[in-house]
């Protein structure tokens, strides 16, 4: 029996994305290559903004806080994903499940409000460009920092506490490839309305208050570069924002949709598929988005490069 919980279930079997047998050697190595790639762009993105002093500034200290964060939640999942395209049943403790569970929550809360914190400095940066090193001091990035992972740290207490309260009893195949609170509520066989409460309060907040200061800092932003009279001064301006632009509707749309959708409208077959794109591919395309569409981190990486190769 799991300490501190009166579930019968010591342990859950995964029951993986799908089950094709033809599928899982090419699933395997498809979602292997995603990880890699992954594992690369995070760590490379966290390398060059350490190394290169011109990137020591509040919105790339941000950006590497987000790799950091994609490359631990990336790792949270994948590995474990993997394991279910390779073996016949794979198994994780409760303890295991419940430690996979706040950890993933701890990492995909933090991300909806690193990318809330990104579109505040980029809304400082446009709107009010004179105040922007006194607004965005260290102070200032640091304590916006800790706001960020307090808010990921609540959101994975609240949702693991109320996940632990629940008994599992005899069926104990969660139809997913990771430990997510939907399915893991499908496998209580106690009442789980108190938990689904939990889920609309806490999702809709950890959405929600990212969604809207995204918003309001955007239409402020648009607003401002709308008053800007050259088109040079304008398409820089837009520059700026169009790659945070792309990673919030990937990732909030994508979390949305699955999150904030009652499970009568979206089957789990169907929403453990959707989930791919907050927990794999999000991870994967956010350093290529800042690093294909920035000068800066293009720079970086040709002075890096530069270095290594005369040294």
């Amino acid at each position: 029996m799991a300490a501190g919980n009166s579930s019968s279930v010591t342990e859950f079997i995964l029951a993986g994305l799908m089950d094709q047998p033809e599928l899982q050697i090419p699933l395997f190595f498809l979602f292997l290559g995603f990880y890699l790639v992954t594992m690369v762009g995070n760590l490379g993105l966290i390398t060059l903004i350490g190394l290169n002093s011109h990137l020591h500034t509040p919105m790339y200290f941000f950006l590497f806080n987000l790799s950091l964060i994609d490359l631990c939640y990336s790792t949270t999942i994948t590995p474990k994903m993997l394991m279910s395209f390779v073996s016949k049943k794979n198994i994780i403790s409760y303890a295991g499940c419940v430690t996979q569970l706040f950890f993933f929550l701890l990492f995909v809360v933090s991300e909806s409000f690193i990318l809330s914190a990104m579109a505040y400095d980029r809304y400082v940066a446009i709107c009010n460009p004179l105040l922007y090193t006194v607004t965005m001091s260290p102070q200032a990035c640091l304590l916006l920092l800790l706001g960020v992972y307090g808010m990921g740290f609540a959101g994975a207490m609240a949702h693991t506490a109320s996940m632990v309260s629940l008994t599992f009893c005899a069926n104990n195949v969660v139809n997913h490839y990771m430990c997510d609170i939907l399915p893991l509520l499908k496998r209580s066989c106690t009442s789980t309305h108190v938990n689904e409460l939990v889920v609309f309060v806490v999702v809709g907040i950890d959405i929600g208050v990212p969604t809207v200061t995204i918003f309001v800092s955007y239409a402020l932003i648009l607003s401002s570069i709308l008053r800007i009279r050259s088109t040079e001064g304008r398409s820089k301006a837009f520059s700026t924002c169009s790659s945070h632009m792309i990673a919030v509707s990937l990732f909030f749309g994508s979390g949305a949709f699955v999150y904030l959708k009652p499970s009568s409208l979206l089957p789990m077959n169907q929403g453990k598929v959707s989930s791919l794109f907050y927990t794999t591919v999000v991870p994967m395309l956010n350093p290529l988005i800042y690093s294909l569409r920035n000068k800066d981190v293009k720079i970086a990486l040709k002075k890096t490069l530069s270095k290594s190769s005369f040294s």
